[in-house]
């Protein structure tokens, strides 16, 4: 990746989320680019599953057509005019998302097709949740949705870690890490997804159940990052973990969410552990 491009990808994570945008910019060059294109593409399709002012059935579509797209992939040159070929007007929709096609050519060519796979896979995925409007009965649907947009990521950065630098992982836990952030997203974003129609709680499920699952799940997650050797891997998921136990944990005492200072505090004990 050229020196611009990476500026600009960098500049767009930040927009995008300031608390990740640390433990990636942190990173060795290679799994930095690798991470981060992981990461945009898919708050590039995420922002498409939230968006407030689309229907159900055009989020389905435009999801389903930026799968096709990185499913017929050959090489680089197959993004070219990718916002072109989505047969949408995507001129609402954030920079992030508009740009799909360019964070999906920022990862080495030896690993670029592992995110492509996972971005279209999750796609389909979002555009089922989209068209069932994210009904959630049991918590086999909830399991289903949570690996559907998180636990599918702690398998495509296990498959990372495994690239840069031979680290493996067990992948049970990998997905209990990335559904055990979910959840405290869910727990922490309950009210604001009720006001746009969406529970993503199971029938007849407290916030106290919802903290159960998320903490089950941390379980794993503290398992899969406690394993990791010391080095580039366990230093970025230790930085989400944390996070997330720290707002499990306000959530759990009746607080809204941390705040900025709280954050910036905990990353900051994190980089210095580290």
């Amino acid at each position: 990746m050229n020196i611009s491009k990476d500026k600009d990808a960098l500049e767009i994570l930040k927009e995008t989320s300031r608390t990740f945008y640390i433990p990636i910019s942190q990173l060795p060059s290679g799994l930095k680019e690798a991470v981060a294109s992981a990461y945009l593409c898919m708050r590039a399709i995420d922002e498409i599953e939230d968006h407030p002012n689309l229907d159900n059935f055009t989020k389905a579509k435009l999801l389903r057509n930026i799968s096709l797209i990185l499913q017929e992939a050959v090489d680089y040159s197959s993004f070219l005019n990718f916002s072109d070929k989505l047969d949408l007007n995507i001129s609402h929709l954030p920079e992030v998302t508009k740009r799909v096609g360019e964070w999906a050519i920022l990862a080495s060519d030896t690993i670029a097709p592992r995110i492509w796979d996972v971005t279209a896979a999750m796609a389909d995925r979002m555009a089922y949740w989209a068209e069932n409007n994210w009904t959630i009965h049991t918590e086999s649907d909830l399991d289903r949705y949570t690996f559907s947009v998180a636990g599918a990521v702690g398998l495509l950065l296990s498959d990372l870690w495994n690239w840069y630098d031979n680290t493996n992982t067990n992948r049970t836990q990998a997905i209990g890490f990335g559904r055990g952030l979910q959840a405290v997203n869910i727990l922490r974003n309950h009210s604001e997804d009720l006001d746009r129609g969406v529970d993503f709680f199971p029938h007849s499920w407290t916030a106290k159940d919802m903290q159960a699952y998320a903490q089950r799940n941390l379980l794993l997650a503290d398992s899969y990052t406690n394993s990791l050797p010391s080095g580039p891997a366990r230093n970025f998921c230790q930085i989400p973990l944390t996070l997330a136990h720290a707002t499990l944990d306000i959530l759990t005492m009746g607080q809204e969410k941390l705040t900025r200072s709280e954050v910036m505090e905990l990353i900051s004990r994190c980089n210095n552990s580290g």
